[in-house]
């Protein structure tokens, strides 16, 4: 059974991505397409590995962390390394979001209270210019 292949224009339509973004990920490392002539030609294993890139960008990882994961699945004869590699990567990408929500919620605050303080130094100002007018 032949293997399905897939162009770049394919692969950039299906995945949603421009072709130059495909190259960039080729040039990382990401996926390694073959050659015919001097056309690209991408196999099932590079969409999987597109996908899983893809994937990986949406949950905020680096390309250098993505990378080394998805070369987990090349290497390890077994899934359990690369799912106790995986959730340790997710366990400091959540602690790394967590900060940054404690983060925004700090700063939240402190526009809330600069929003009061604007306010009541804006309300302070126009109680005189009211008074003005009605007399």
């Amino acid at each position: 059974m032949i293997e399905p292949t897939y162009t770049i224009t394919e692969l950039a339509r299906e995945f949603e991505l421009t072709p130059r973004a495909i190259r960039y990920y080729e040039d990382q490392g990401l996926i390694t397409p073959q050659r015919a002539g001097v056309q690209r030609v991408y196999t099932k294993r590079d969409r999987t590995r597109l996908r899983l890139t893809l994937r990986g960008k949406r949950l905020g990882l680096s390309l250098a962390a993505i990378r080394e994961l998805i070369d987990m699945y090349d290497t390890a004869p077994d899934q359990s390394s690369q799912l106790v590699k995986l959730l340790e990567v997710l366990a400091r990408r959540r602690a790394k979001l967590e900060q940054q929500r404690e983060d925004i919620a700090a700063v939240l605050e402190e526009i809330d209270a600069f929003e009061q303080q604007c306010r009541g130094l804006l309300d302070a100002a126009e109680k005189p210019a009211r008074r003005r007018r009605k007399a």
